[in-house]
């Protein structure tokens, strides 16, 4: 029989000190996306020009959420899309099929957001002003 254990090796510990130390890293990784990704910096200024345009053409609460969860969700894609491509790049930056693949993918999942995103807000802005 195997012994099962409670600890963990996880370098951000357990508990609620654990829910700090990953907020602190998220913290980090919302810099490093800001820093190194200007996609990234493109999509937050869009969604800062749209953040408060969504308050205006929102037809109810749940519109309202619609709009806003479009714009966090196509920074969340970047933002994968963005740790994806660095770990593929520390791996290698010679040409790759399957990291070439995966590169693909990441930004197949952006586009996806981007469509999301435009469907979304073309169906607010045509029902407000239409």
């Amino acid at each position: 029989m195997t012994k099962h254990t409670t600890e963990t090796n996880k370098p951000n510990g357990q508990g609620v000190a654990r829910i700090f130390k990953a907020t602190y890293c998220s913290f980090k990784g919302f810099k490093a996306a800001f820093n190194y990704e200007s996609a990234f910096r493109q999509e937050l200024l869009l969604t800062l020009m749209l953040l408060p345009l969504a308050f205006y053409v929102a037809q109810s609460r749940l519109h309202l959420l619609a709009l806003i969860a479009s714009l966090l969700f196509l920074l969340f894609a970047e933002i994968i899309n963005s740790a994806l491509e660095a770990l593929a790049d520390k791996i290698t930056l010679e040409h790759d099929e399957l990291i070439g693949r995966a590169k693909d993918l990441g930004s197949s999942g952006v586009f996806i957001a981007l469509t999301l995103l435009a469907m979304i807000w073309a169906e607010a802005l045509f029902t407000k002003f239409f």
